[in-house]
């Protein structure tokens, strides 16, 4: 169940939208007039360069109290979180073909108090932010809400998906809720601030240092299905104005945390207009596309969004789904088979149980099985799909789980294999009860 949200929306996917706090703040018929309307100033956020084939140039105008630049000098500042980074060489992680699964990550615990920011733990992750390739995966645990802070992300874009909690976030472009069975997208650059209205709250993060996210494209789907574009959400301009207050800016650059301070709100933009903006997606909204006569479709019929690499068909980093569906196919093994992959593939869980588990898989909690090491059902799994009653039936109700899935090799953080204290070191007995069922006889 969504939570309440009275904020107001722009809808689609990728559309060049216009808004305006304030009727007329936005100029008329050009980009950067001598003095623009209300004594704003322009500014140009660009999420692409420049020379960007038009169908894939990203940016957007803001027209803004104070432009952004009005800041002191940015510091490092190790003391912000040192268990959020984007760094993944040798003697900053490390590696294992090894099946891995967690418990659920600790909420703060009583007496703690973290923020967003200061609740991010990088995962896993891959590659290198300053060459613009790659990806990080990353979990949040928070109970206090950003302070007269702002965060922007100068290394990728954050797809965030909460599992326990509301988030209610302020940007530059507007202001959006996203509860649990909802995700977030936030690209590089855009200032924001997220306020926890429910207290102790936990989700993950994918982030992308490279692309930006896109649908997926649908080939002979056809022109419907799967996350259709007039569910996507985007924020109407909202400003604030707030002059000698301090406000601490920070941001993740080149996998490094650096603070600066100003002394007004980042949020004062009264106007914008561009196809660079955050935007939410309630999760509930996916159609479901499957196999209505026998085997299984691919599960890249279940992706919502992509994030392309420059060979086609292979991604940087997919976020996938299994919602709530109906089972009918024939004569056919309907859980997830058994597989070894040339991708990586982190899974979560927001709600419910996953069908390919049948215990240990907790909401919360999450597992990454790596390039080419197998995976699939357990044993109890195996013997119940193997023996039921093919009839047709909902699989997953109140359920979501999720996957992050990849083409990069992933390398784990300390955090996440050796101190987070989650992983489950039995997790491999899951398969230990599969047993040799060979007679060399037809049945």
């Amino acid at each position: 169940m969504v939570a309440k949200d009275d904020y107001t929306y722009q809808q689609g996917f990728g559309n060049h939208f216009s808004s305006e706090a304030l009727k007329d703040a936005l100029p008329k018929g050009q980009n950067t007039p001598q003095k623009c309307p209300y004594h704003l100033y322009a500014e140009q956020l660009s999420g692409t360069a420049f020379t960007v084939p038009r169908t894939h140039n990203q940016r957007s105008w803001l027209y803004r109290i104070r432009p952004s630049v009005v800041h002191a000098p940015f510091k490092r500042n190790e003391t912000v979180n040192p268990l959020f980074t984007s760094k993944f060489g040798c003697e900053d992680a490390l590696i294992t073909p090894t099946q891995i699964r967690w418990s659920p990550f600790s909420l703060p615990e009583e007496g703690e108090k973290l923020d967003f920011v200061q609740g991010l733990k990088t995962l896993a992750g891959a590659g290198d932010p300053a060459c613009r390739s790659g990806l990080a995966v990353h979990i949040y645990t928070g109970n206090k809400d950003m302070e007269k802070k702002a965060f922007y992300n100068a290394d990728g874009d954050f797809l965030i998906v909460p599992q326990q909690g509301t988030l209610d976030i302020i940007t530059e472009f507007g202001k959006m809720k996203v509860a649990p069975n909802e995700i977030a997208v936030i690209q590089r650059g855009i200032r924001y601030q997220v306020c926890l209205p429910e207290g102790a709250s936990r989700g993950y993060v994918l982030e992308v240092f490279g692309a930006h996210f896109e649908l997926p494209d649908l080939g002979p789907i056809g022109a419907n299905g799967l996350a259709n574009p007039r569910d996507f959400s985007t924020p109407i301009a909202a400003y604030e104005e707030e002059d000698h207050v301090e406000w601490e800016i920070i941001t993740k650059f080149n996998g490094v945390l650096f603070s600066a301070k100003q002394n007004h709100t980042p949020f004062d933009v009264v106007a914008w207009h561009g196809n660079y903006a955050p935007y939410k997606y309630d999760l509930a909204n996916f159609c479901v596309v499957n196999s209505v006569s026998f085997d299984h479709i691919d599960p890249s019929i279940f992706t919502v969004l992509t994030a392309k690499s420059d060979t086609p068909g292979v991604a940087i980093a997919d976020f996938v789904i299994f919602p709530p569906r109906w089972a009918v196919q024939e004569h056919t093994f309907r859980p997830p088979y058994f597989h070894r992959n040339c991708m990586s593939e982190f899974m979560g869980l927001i709600t419910g149980d996953y069908d390919g588990k049948s215990d240990g898989f907790l909401p919360g909690g999450g597992s990454l099985h790596s390039v080419m090491t197998p995976h699939g059902p357990d044993a109890a799994v195996f013997e119940a799909a193997s023996n039921a009653d093919l009839k047709p039936v909902h699989v997953g109700d109140n359920n979501q789980a999720f996957m992050f899935e990849t083409s990069f090799m992933l390398s784990l953080t300390y955090w996440g294999l050796e101190t987070c204290g989650k992983v489950q070191h039995d997790y491999y007995k899951a398969w230990e009860k599969l047993e040799n069922k060979f007679t060399g006889k037809l049945e």
